[in-house]
């Protein structure tokens, strides 16, 4: 009897996730144009809202912790979860060149070049707030070489080296084949979200949210531990065709469970702040424990959302799509000098702070994708980008 194999699934482009890719490099953009414009952390240029737009910092400020607490580590298990198709088809030697190909030239040219760009727009800066008197000069130039937002692609870089050499220790032997097996249950999603949770939690006593790494230029280590195993799920999803096979129900779940965490427990773990303190940062604190508990049901919860959303509405690819998949990391690598000097540009312009915001938004983007269009131009660059 002749038989007919199944057609391999692996094999088809999941658009979905093209489209998951572009989404999150946009919302990078608006993560940090709100952060220049609530002055929430520090950054390249920012400029704080008048003292009596309250409104404006606390709406900046809650849509600064709420990407916070997913958009990350969900780039983090999407990379994941072509970790292990790249290595197999490329082998060890191959996969990393691959690698230090894509992540590491991006990173040095950004630290060498981009960075110190978007650096001008410390300079530009009421001295009181940046302690800096001298002027942007040359001799400037080596305390602006740093990683910036590509952190990202640093520490992606070291997952990456981390499962080559797991996969060399195994003796180059793959996982067992990609399967078609159903999706965790509801059981497993929540003991996951616990852990999650307790060891965030348990992190923070020791490296407090807003802590950085001085070295390797981490502005996130509390969120490691979310990081890491977002990534690891992510190589895990690719061997059982997760992604795919996520029933749209959990999706559904998934969101309740965010939006109810959110109405619970943020403003719970965030109460201490309306008399000044900031207790949910870190430092063994219950309102700690209540705000990892938080971001890990919002991030697993929103996760799930977004996968099944796009996949049932966005699996298709249209040419503006095409368009926004080929240029989405390469607007995530160039878009902090852009939108400071955006931002320069417009310093000059006083409207309501959130207004000003979203005029950023619609301007700030659909630049920096028409800029990651010609950078891409440029010979050989699109072999990396």
């Amino acid at each position: 009897m002749v038989t007919h194999p199944a057609p391999d699934k692996s094999a088809t482009r999941l658009f979905f996730v093209d489209h998951l890719r572009v989404a999150l490099v946009i919302l990078v953009v608006l993560h940090h144009l709100a952060v220049i414009y609530g002055a929430i952390t520090p950054f390249y240029y920012v400029e704080p809202p008048k003292s009596t737009d309250s409104l404006a910092y606390l709406v900046l400020l809650v849509f600064a912790l709420v990407n916070q607490a997913y958009f990350m580590g969900f780039f983090f298990l999407l990379s994941g979860y072509f970790a292990p198709g790249s290595f197999d088809r490329k082998g060890w030697a191959l996969f990393l060149k691959d690698r230090l190909l894509r992540l590491g030239i991006p990173l040095i040219v950004f630290m060498l070049v981009l960075g110190p760009i978007a650096s001008i727009g410390i300079y530009q800066m009421p001295a009181a707030w940046t302690r800096i008197t001298t002027a942007f000069t040359w001799q400037q130039y080596p305390r602006w070489i740093k990683a910036g937002p590509l952190w990202f692609v640093e520490m992606l870089l070291i997952f990456d080296i981390g499962y080559a050499a797991w996969r060399v220790a195994r003796r180059n032997r793959a996982p067992r084949p990609e399967s078609n097996l159903g999706s965790p249950g509801y059981a497993a999603v929540g003991v996951f979200v616990l852990a999650l949770a307790l060891v965030s939690y348990l992190l923070r006593i020791v490296v407090p949210l807003g802590a950085s790494v001085p070295v390797l230029g981490f502005p996130t280590p509390a969120y490691l531990p979310q990081y890491l195993s977002f990534f690891i799920l992510g190589a895990v999803a690719s061997r059982c065709n997760w992604l795919r096979n996520v029933p749209s129900s959990m999706g559904k779940v998934g969101l309740a469970v965010a939006l109810g965490a959110t109405i619970l427990l943020f403003p719970l773990a965030l109460s201490g702040t309306l008399h000044g303190k900031v207790y949910f940062l870190g430092g063994g604190h219950w309102e700690s424990a209540a705000y990892a508990l938080w971001d890990s049901l919002f991030a697993v919860g929103m996760c799930l959302a977004l996968i099944t959303f796009f996949r049932r509405f966005l699996n298709r690819q249209g040419r503006l799509g095409r368009f926004l998949t080929q240029h989405a990391f390469t607007v995530y690598i160039i878009h902090a000098p852009i939108i400071v000097l955006l931002a320069l540009g417009l310093r000059g312009i006083h409207p309501e702070q959130l207004l000003k915001f979203g005029l950023m938004a619609i301007i700030g983007v659909p630049v920096c994708f028409a800029v990651a269009f010609l950078v891409r131009k440029i010979p050989l660059a699109s072999r990396i980008l």
